[in-house]
């Protein structure tokens, strides 16, 4: 999983689990894509989008990992057919940072069905096959590894037998394109932006709770599938205390593993590393390139990078593989705007 029921609290209402976050080039604009609500949470789990709920795009443009623009959905009841009313609100500067603002209404209309603004800005709501893969095995031994401090024990696998657990979920997307000129005030002369999702629930005293937090892929797989408090505390921190809180323990969690498979002269030195490039846990992304998820660097993440191989290679420091690509989902991604593909 890279996001999927990754901690006790996201569990607790299924359609507040960011699953993926994706930053890419699309058409005419940055995309913003952010998945939630899988339907391996079972038939029972509630569906599509939580109507107490705020849905958010976090984008800070400074490099001081606190938001200076924020892209905010809230939703209405679910009706018998499953469609919902939506509201799509731009908040910028101190506001963006406020989920008791209100910023400006820039989009109204209904899930499943596409919305195009004077302003240039796109917006597709509704349900998707999973753009995303894994293989259970593999993913249970990586997470044992981290727990433990030790190699991943894959011993009695085959990677030519892997499956990917997600090719039947289904998940809710928000699919938001946003036009260059909305941007780039905010990102600077560099063009370069820091990207989360966040979703918060309404308390009963009119305020807002942190739910579930996404910004790079497989840091819950990783770190948190044996330890659900660690998994809630990612969630509920702000990017700007990411390092101070979980940088050591990211950090010692590494140097077991690396120091288990001697890929590195001092594995304390490179568990220093991996934390320093993970937190603050968001993804950075510069406005009109190519999106890239990769072993060369981190620009974005298309729907179809491999998230898995790369960094369960990166935290290990050794090569590994999951032996499944992006031609292992049910339905592929498309190259034209709302990019996922709809499913009934």
């Amino acid at each position: 999983m890279s996001h999927h029921l990754d901690s006790p609290i996201a569990r607790q209402d299924v359609r507040l689990d960011i699953t993926d976050l994706y930053v890419f080039r699309g058409e005419t604009g940055t995309v913003f894509v952010m998945d939630v609500c899988p339907s391996i949470a079972g038939e029972s789990a509630p569906k599509g989008f939580h109507p107490e709920a705020l849905y958010e795009f976090k984008i800070d443009g400074d490099g001081d990992h606190v938001e200076d623009l924020t892209y905010r959905l809230t939703f209405g009841e679910r009706e018998a057919e499953g469609n919902q009313d939506l509201e799509l609100h731009r908040l910028a500067g101190a506001e963006a940072r406020d989920a008791g603002a209100s910023g400006d209404v820039v989009a109204r209309g209904t899930t499943g069905r596409r919305i195009d603004t004077d302003g240039g800005l796109r917006l597709w709501v509704g349900k998707t096959s999973d753009p995303f893969w894994i293989e259970p095995d593999a993913l249970a031994a990586i997470g044992k590894a981290f727990a433990d401090g030790t190699r991943a024990d894959l011993s009695s696998w085959d990677p030519a037998g892997a499956k990917n657990l997600f090719v039947e979920n289904r998940v809710y997307a928000i699919v938001l394109e946003v036009p260059d000129g909305d941007l780039l005030p905010v990102a600077g002369d560099d063009r370069h932006v820091d990207v989360w999702a966040l979703t918060s629930l309404a308390t009963d005293d009119g305020g807002w709770h942190a739910v579930n937090r996404a910004g790079h892929p497989m840091v819950h797989p990783l770190f948190t599938q044996h330890d659900g408090d660690l998994g809630d505390q990612l969630n509920l921190s702000r990017p700007a205390d990411d390092f101070r809180h979980f940088g050591k323990i990211v950090a010692d969690m590494v140097a077991g593993v690396v120091g288990a498979y001697g890929t590195a002269e001092d594995p304390h030195v490179y568990g220093g590393l991996v934390a320093d490039r993970l937190f603050p846990n968001v993804l950075p992304y510069t406005v009109g390139t190519p999106a890239v998820y990769g072993f060369a660097g981190w620009n974005g993440r298309s729907l179809t990078d491999n998230a898995p191989d790369v960094m369960f290679s990166f935290a290990t420091n050794t090569a590994f593989t999951i032996g499944l690509g992006s031609d292992s989902v049910a339905a592929r991604p498309t190259r034209t705007f709302p990019y996922v593909p709809s499913v009934t």
